[in-house]
Order: structure tokens, then sequence, then C-alpha cells
């Protein structure tokens, strides 16, 4: 049984912090790939980080960059975003993800697991 459980969402000012988590279980615990999307209401889901194992590779969309760290801790198998210097355009609905290989590790269409996400309101 695959499942992604977010969770730390939550309202902040801006220029304040949160730190999203991701427990993994199932497959998704051994996936090669883990990432976080996001989605507010009348746009698309994008990318924000994924992170790959074996190296620890990271990738940020531009938006992310200087702002955002994901980290994986293996032993608990759960996946962080530390966002920092939120803004009101970074509230979404976000998501996290993971899957054994993707081609683009951004790509909303190269995952197969998938949490129900959580909410983060910046005011």
């Amino acid at each position: 049984h695959v499942q992604l459980v977010e969770s730390g969402g939550g309202s902040v000012q801006a220029g304040g912090s949160l730190r999203l988590s991701c427990a993994a279980s199932g497959s998704a615990a051994s996936s090669l790939y883990m990432a976080w999307f996001r989605q507010a209401p009348g746009k698309e889901r994008e990318g924000v980080a994924a992170i790959r194992t074996g190296g620890g590779a990271t990738y940020y969309a531009d938006s992310a960059k200087g702002r955002f760290t994901i980290s994986r801790d293996n032993a608990k198998a759960t996946l962080y975003l530390q966002m920092n210097s939120l803004k009101p355009e970074d509230t979404a609905m976000y998501y996290c993800a993971a899957d054994r290989s993707v081609a683009s590790p951004l790509a909303t269409r190269d995952y197969e697991f998938w949490g129900q996400g959580t909410q983060v309101t910046v005011s």
C-alpha cells in the first residue's frame, strides 16, 4: 500500500517560514525521486523542488531558489520542504510526490505517487 502524507501547512504572514513534511510508506518510501508540487486556485500544478537519493541531487523552480530547501531523511522515509521568506504568491495547496524514475524531476506528469496535499496560506 503506497501512501504519502503531508503535514506542516498553515497560515503565515509574508516574510514568515513554514516547514512541510511528507511521510512515505509502502513503495513510495523507496522511491528514488521525491518532490514538492503546488497548485494555486485556477492554476496548473507546478513543481517546486525535487530531490534524488543516492547523491542527494536537488532541483528547484526559479520561484523557490534561495528561499526553499528540500531535504529527505531516508531513515524516517520523510521528505521536508523548508520555506523561508514566504510571499503571498506562495499561497497554494502543496503536494508531495514520489517515483522510482523520472525524466524531469519537476514535471508533474513524471510522478506516479501523490499525497493529498497540505494548504499553505501567506497573507
